[in-house]
């Protein structure tokens, strides 16, 4: 197709699942359940964190920030996804696209450093106990997370402005329930290798060296606990890191199966139910991982509904 004959693409239309609108409408209510749930336990998190003392170290201070993004992460794209699933007009504009997918890719690549940094963090903490005050003092742990953000908004910036410079050629379907940049790349009808290049690179940068390192820090992790003596000892040691553990499986599970399998195994249906689970379902569980299997939230959270509770009596 020649140049000349490019029609400009000024919104798209979000076709997936509308081969099943039963399906749309279960999940409409489903989504809806959940969003109220991550907002809740997350906000509740943060508050918790800020309220008692006791929670005033660099692992709350990254978990505070794990709950602040899960929360900007499904706002950016739970409410347009609740409208597209109930709407006839299933479109969204192209700036709107574009808006969606830089800050759903920046959370989502932010959130990835995150939870290396909170990895490195528990490492610390176990096999260096006695110098864990000095090594992750307010400054080190401030711009961990600050540089957390700036990786991941940068990584997604570049990706976004790369591909939506591209022409699509008039082709505005995409086959998804959001802008998601693996399904917008498929209607871009100009040479992708750049973008593939930097997808890749993206990936390895992004997804597969936190995971090694967080891998590293599990290895020292798991040493340290069992040269522990004591069986109480090696329980609490572990019980610090289970949580965070728990969630690193459930995010880069899903976030790997996305961005890295073969492309011959596309599905089109599987990769709307996986955005799905790494875009909802693990916000959702985060909190109450963190709350269920952590002995200090559970304090923390006992202590702040009993305040509130004395306040209402007085």
């Amino acid at each position: 197709m020649e140049i000349g004959n490019y029609s400009a693409v000024t919104k798209f239309f979000l076709a997936g699942l509308s081969q099943y609108p039963e399906l749309q409408l279960f999940l409409f209510g489903l989504c809806l359940i959940m969003y109220l749930i991550i907002l809740l336990g997350n906000s509740l998190l943060i508050i918790i964190s800020i309220l008692d003392s006791r929670l005033h170290t660099p692992m709350y201070f990254f978990l505070g920030n794990l709950s602040f993004l899960d929360i900007c992460y499904t706002s950016s794209s739970i409410p347009p996804m609740l409208v597209i699933f109930v709407s006839e007009r299933k479109s969204i504009s192209f700036i709107g696209c574009a808006l969606q997918m830089v800050v759903s890719l920046g959370l989502g690549s932010t959130e990835c450093v995150l939870l290396a940094v909170m990895a490195y963090d528990r490492y610390v903490a176990i096999c260096n106990p006695l110098r864990y005050p000095t090594i992750m003092n307010r400054v080190l742990y401030v711009h961990m997370a600050a540089w957390s953000w700036i990786i991941g908004c940068l990584t997604s910036l570049l990706q976004t402005v790369m591909t939506m410079i591209l022409p699509f050629c008039g082709n505005n379907v995409i086959d998804h329930i959001t802008c998601e940049i693996l399904a917008l790349l498929k209607l871009i009808c100009s040479d992708i290798t750049i973008n593939v290049i930097i997808m890749t690179v993206t990936n390895i940068v992004i997804l597969v060296i936190p995971l090694l390192l967080i891998f590293i820090s599990y290895i020292f992790i798991l040493s340290s606990i069992l040269r522990i003596n004591s069986a109480e000892g090696r329980k609490k040691a572990f019980s610090t890191c289970s949580a965070h553990l728990t969630v690193v499986i459930l995010f880069y599970g899903s976030a790997l199966f996305m961005y890295m399998k073969p492309k011959s195994k596309d599905t089109n249906t599987s990769d709307e139910i996986i955005g799905l689970s790494y875009g909802v379902v693990t916000p959702m569980l985060n909190p109450m991982i963190y709350s269920l299997r952590n002995k200090e939230v559970k304090e923390a959270v006992k202590k702040v509904l009993s305040r509130y509770m004395h306040l209402l009596k007085t």
